[in-house]
């Protein structure tokens, strides 16, 4: 870990604590382009905003797919105080950048959770494949 990635992470965690502060749960992320400047900075917001999917990673992503060219993309490094979620994964993929740098992982995070996370929802599947695969089949190349 380079100086600069600490600072970067650092700066990850204080906007995580102001994300607290504000009465949000306590994620932060930036992300930082190839040149080594900051492009972007997010705090997570789904209490104040009343939206599950303000977290702060994928507002990142979302902004970086709409803002950037994928080469610069390609090029950036999204520093955030936790390890994103499936979710936040899935939309830091398609929107191109580069790397993700964290500080806490998920399994870290679940030992400071004194309550637990959510209910699991139960999922059952798959089914019906030649009826779900015809949309699919030949879109992705």
């Amino acid at each position: 870990m380079t100086p600069e990635a600490e600072k970067f992470l650092r700066r990850a965690i204080e906007l995580a604590a102001t994300a607290r502060v504000e009465g949000d749960p306590p994620f932060g992320a930036l992300l930082v382009g190839p040149d080594g400047h900051v492009l972007y900075e997010e705090e997570d917001t789904t209490v104040t905003e009343n939206d599950i999917i303000l977290h702060p990673e994928l507002k990142l992503a979302r902004w970086a797919a709409r803002k950037l060219a994928p080469n610069v993309a390609a090029g950036t490094t999204m520093y955030t105080s936790c390890q994103p979620c499936g979710m936040c994964t899935g939309a830091i993929e398609r929107s191109g950048l580069g790397r993700v740098v964290y500080a806490l992982s998920t399994d870290q995070l679940l030992t400071l959770k004194r309550s637990g996370g959510f209910p699991e929802v139960p999922m059952e599947g798959p089914a019906l494949f030649p009826e779900a695969s015809a949309p699919v089949d030949g879109y992705y190349g």
